[in-house]
């Protein structure tokens, strides 16, 4: 399975925090799977932690690497297809960077792990 951390669930992982489900947890840990860490998330850790909105401890490149080393993680760049992907899906959803992850899952074939209510109306496939 090819499986994209929304941005919550790469924290939740990081943070070992019991809201993540068992079912992702155990997808996520599974070595069989492919686990992608877009450069969306390290976007949106960034700029909530700047805003005051989340707390980390140390830098989100420490963070983001840490993880990405830890778990044999990929990383999944913004590429122009996935922002042409955008001008297709529909608005319903007003977040740009779960809009920009819904795009990416779209156009690489990327099951989800996310807890937003909302990411079932664009038909990608979800891991909850």
């Amino acid at each position: 399975m090819k499986i994209l951390l929304d941005t919550h669930a790469f924290i939740w992982w990081a943070e070992n925090n019991p809201i993540l489900s068992t079912r992702a947890r155990q997808a996520i840990a599974d070595r069989t799977n492919e686990v992608y860490v877009s450069a969306v998330v390290a976007w949106e850790i960034a700029i909530k932690a700047t805003l005051g909105k989340i707390v980390i401890f140390g830098s989100v490149a420490d963070l983001v690497n840490e993880q990405v080393l830890l778990n044999d993680f990929k990383e999944l760049p913004v590429l122009l297809a996935h922002t042409f992907r955008l001008q297709l899906l529909p608005l319903l959803h007003k977040d740009p960077f779960d809009r920009l992850l819904i795009a990416q899952a779209d156009a690489e074939g990327l099951a989800i792990v996310t807890r937003d209510p909302q990411f079932p109306q664009y038909g990608v496939n979800l891991l909850w």
